[in-house]
Formats: structure tokens, sequence, C-alpha cells
């Protein structure tokens, strides 16, 4: 009853055409943004910060840059780790190699750079789809670990291949604490998500939700194929070079090529996919179940074996995680393909709609 739009009338196409159209939604969007940014930093612990919510913010950047290429242009990618590293590698070399170069500036050059790289590896898009692009961007993946791990300019020369950074600040403002990493990545996150609302409701998402639905209709009604893919994969690819920028200057501190594996490319895939494909709601959704589910079961199955007198591992745990990912990708496929953003659209219809049938 509390979420209807009764009485609110919209009197100019900008009205009509607003992010939130009703008026409970913005005012739910500021309370939650209000909260995060006042009460959050005030009510959680470091471990809070480190463990759960500059990782999860970091994460639905990532996978909001993903979920363009895949889930709005339709086109398969599983280099995600590879563009991360990509950001991550060129901030960190435009940071220490040149004197006094601001943080943001370097995060931004960085998912310039993974632009780049990702353009050129999505040129393949042009003539080939399904699983042989998916295909094409894993050559991604291992030319950049090897890239990464053999020529040592990369690193700054570093004899242990990991490289560091510390002491960082926003034009002046430490950045060193974890409420002040979070805020950080907070505002970033806000920022780019807004972007990519605005982005995927103009032309250009238009063009790619068509390319999506089918390239060669798309063609015929004067969509270009090439600059609808293109875009998709630079778009992508800057969103996702800045969250593997953020990842580890943000979060790490220090790193080595090992922490942009293939496995944070199948992870990232992981939460677009459970969390709903061509949603950027379901970025959060995802990257919340990704990044909180492994802390669950870390707590609640070693809990369950002691009711029952049963002793259960890590190995056990770590891979029952894997168990229970995999299932639910499964069960998301074949029930709710469009993941829990859609399960989330779903209850707010229902809400709108309460107490009459439907």
């Amino acid at each position: 009853m509390l979420y209807r739009e009764n009485g609110q009338f919209k009197t100019s196409y900008r009205a009509d055409q607003q992010v939130f159209p009703i008026t409970q939604d913005r005012v739910a969007i500021l309370a939650l943004l209000a909260f995060a940014v006042l009460a959050v930093p005030v009510l959680a612990d470091e471990y809070l910060f480190r463990a759960i919510l500059i990782p999860f913010l970091i994460l639905s950047l990532a996978a909001l840059g993903l979920n363009i290429l895949v889930g709005y242009c339709g086109q398969i990618s599983l280099g995600t780790g590879a563009f991360m590293a990509v950001g991550a590698y060129a901030a960190y070399n435009f940071f220490v190699r040149i004197e006094g170069m601001p943080l943001i500036v370097a995060l931004l050059l960085g998912g310039l750079c993974a632009t780049v790289v990702g353009v050129f590896f999505g040129i393949p898009s042009l003539r080939i789809k399904g699983l042989y692009l998916a295909v094409a961007t894993l050559a991604a993946q291992f030319f950049v670990d090897w890239a990464f791990l053999r020529i040592s300019w990369f690193t700054n020369n570093s004899p242990s291949g990991s490289v560091s950074v510390s002491n960082l600040s926003f034009f002046g403002i430490s950045i060193n604490t974890p409420h002040e990493k979070y805020l950080f990545c907070l505002g970033i996150v806000v920022l780019f998500a807004w972007l990519a609302k605005n982005l995927v409701r103009g032309h250009i998402g238009r063009e790619w939700m068509a390319i999506r639905d089918m390239d060669v209709a798309a063609a015929v009604i004067g969509i270009r194929p090439v600059y609808a893919k293109l875009t998709a994969f630079a778009v992508s690819s800057f969103i996702v070079g800045v969250a593997g920028g953020l990842w580890g200057f943000v979060h790490l501190g220090s790193w080595e090529p090992a922490a942009f594996s293939i496995d944070r490319s199948f992870q990232l895939l992981f939460m677009i996919i459970i969390g709903g494909l061509g949603s950027i709601m379901g970025c959060f959704f995802g990257a919340a179940f990704i990044v909180i589910l492994p802390i669950f079961l870390n707590r609640a199955l070693p809990a369950v074996g002691d009711l029952f007198g049963v002793e259960i591992s890590t190995a056990a745990v770590a891979h029952s995680e894997l168990m229970i990912f995999g299932a639910l990708i499964v069960f998301f496929l074949i029930k709710e393909p469009h993941g829990l953003a859609r399960l989330w659209s779903t209850a707010k219809e229902k809400m709108r709609l309460w107490p009459f049938p439907h």
C-alpha cells in the first residue's frame, strides 16, 4: 500500500524519463545513500570494511562493466580478470613513474589502457559470437597473465613480480584508513552506476540491446554492428579497468598477477548471472551474494558440523562453496534467467498492485 504512485502525475517528457520515476524509489535511494555515507562509517568495524564492504563495492563496479558487455550487448567475455589486471598495472605505472600523479587520474588512465586492450580483443566479435567469442576473450586472459609475469617493466622491475602502493590521497585528502577507502570507493561506484544507468537508457544502450536480441535485424534497421559492439567493449573495459585499479590500490595494496587470474573472470560472470543479466541493480545483488556467501558458509558449515558431531574441514567448506555456486547458477539459468534483479522487480510489482489480484 505504501508503494503506489497514485497521484504522481508526469507533466513533462523529462519527468517521465527520470531514472527513478516513482517518488518512493527516489526517497529509498537517497535514504540508502545517506545511510551508506553517514551511518556505515560510524557503525562498521575494520573487519566489515576490509572483508565485506570494500570488496563488495569494487566487485559491483567490475560486474557493472561486465554486465554492459554481456547483459546489454550480448557479447560473451571470459577475459574480465585480464582487463582488471591491465587497469591495475597501468594505473600503477602511471602512479609510480610520473611524479605527483593524482590517484584518481592514475585510475582513469588505467581504465583508458584497459579500453584499448578491450577494443583490441573485441575485434573478433565483429565476425564471431557465442562460445567462439568466449574463447577469443579467454585468450586475453592468458596473454595478460603471461605479459605481467614475464615482462618485468610492467612491475617496475620488481624481482618478486609483486607491486605495492601506499600513502594514497585524493586531492590532499588521505585514503589510508578502512573507512576512508570505503568512502572513496563508494563515491566512484555511485558515479559510475549513475553514468551507466543513463548510458543504457540512451540511444547507445538501445543499440546494444538490439544487437543482443538479433544482430541481423539490428543491422537491417540501420544500427552499425561494428560501432555498437566495439563501444560496448570500450565502455565495459574502461569500467572494469577502473575497478581493477581500485582492487589493487585500495583493497589489496600489494598484489601480483594471480590476483587477476581466470578465477576472477568466472567469479564476475557468476555475479551477473546470479544478480541478473541486463540489470544495473543485479550487479549489486550478485556482488553482495558472492561476497557474503563464502563468509556465511565459513561460519555456518562448521557450526552445523559441531551440532551433529561431525568435523568439517576447511577444504570441505571451500569445495562446498564451489558446489553451491554451481547449483545456484544452474537454478537461475533454468528457473529465473534474469536473476535476483528479476525477483526484486516482481516483488515491487506485487507491492504496487496489492491487495488486488494479478
